[in-house]
């Protein structure tokens, strides 16, 4: 077992404590609750101001939670948000599909798997909430990829694996591929990840008009597509899912 980093450990326990408390902690005041001495108190302190996530108030000289953790924490919440207002449409989605729909968010050169609504059948099936998929060549991924910045970049710049003989890997290529994503508004993946599934997912956006996220439907190839192109009918579906998140989101702007 990996041993942990005492200076992390630390900070984190003053970053509770200052959590946990109704007032703001003097310097010595900390180091007497976390049983440190007062010099090590102050370095770990000066640290985490510089970092923002501590502020000293200029009156008192004590010590409160900075906004980087303020920023950190609506971070997690916008995820939880998106899921929340998401319910609703995505069950609708599976219902009109007929098939398994996926809401995704970029995480770790990925996209993380954050709620997942069964296909509306008897089949047996499994909860992939948490599951990563790649980006290049999933739907979602390429959603992400053709509008986020940071997920581009991850995209373009890391490995392109090639799980089926159909997944795009060449640069030139899937930059084309991105564009034409772009262009359409949506995404598709036609056994590029994985052999006889077929996907198409479109993009989320929030009241900023930046997008948080991708919504997304996968099922069978023959079920999906019609002579090797996905039925307009669930291309439709999903773009009118991900207006509907987007709107509940605060995005008023025609997309």
């Amino acid at each position: 077992m990996a041993r942990s980093i005492q200076s992390l450990e630390r900070a984190a326990a003053v970053l509770r404590l200052l959590a946990g408390g109704e007032r703001r902690l003097g310097l010595s005041e900390i180091a007497t609750a976390l049983d440190l001495a007062k010099g090590t108190a102050h370095g770990l302190i000066r640290t985490l101001q510089q970092e923002g996530f501590v502020e000293q108030d200029a009156a008192t000289g004590k010590y409160q939670l900075g906004a980087e953790l303020l920023r950190l924490g609506n971070s997690y919440l916008d995820v939880h948000e998106l899921r929340a207002r998401a319910l609703v449409w995505t069950d609708d989605l599976a219902r009109s599909s007929g098939e398994s729909v996926y809401l995704g968010v970029l995480h770790q050169q990925g996209v993380l798997i954050v709620h997942h609504v069964f296909r509306p059948d008897d089949s047996r099936q499994v909860l992939e909430v948490g599951a990563m998929q790649p980006l290049h060549s999933t739907a979602l991924g390429k959603v992400l990829a053709s509008y986020d910045p940071v997920a581009h970049s991850e995209a373009v710049d890391g490995e392109r694996q090639a799980f089926t003989e159909r997944t795009v890997t060449e640069g030139r290529s899937f930059e084309e591929l991105l564009e034409l994503v772009r262009a359409r508004g949506w995404a598709a993946d036609v056994e590029e990840t994985w052999n006889g599934l077929a996907s198409v997912a479109a993009p989320i956006y929030d009241r900023r008009r930046m997008p948080v996220g991708a919504v997304g439907i996968t099922g069978a190839v023959e079920r999906v597509c019609a002579d090797g192109e996905l039925h307009p009918r669930l291309v439709a579906a999903v773009r009118d899912c991900a207006r509907a998140v987007s709107r509940d989101l605060g995005a008023l702007r025609r997309f």
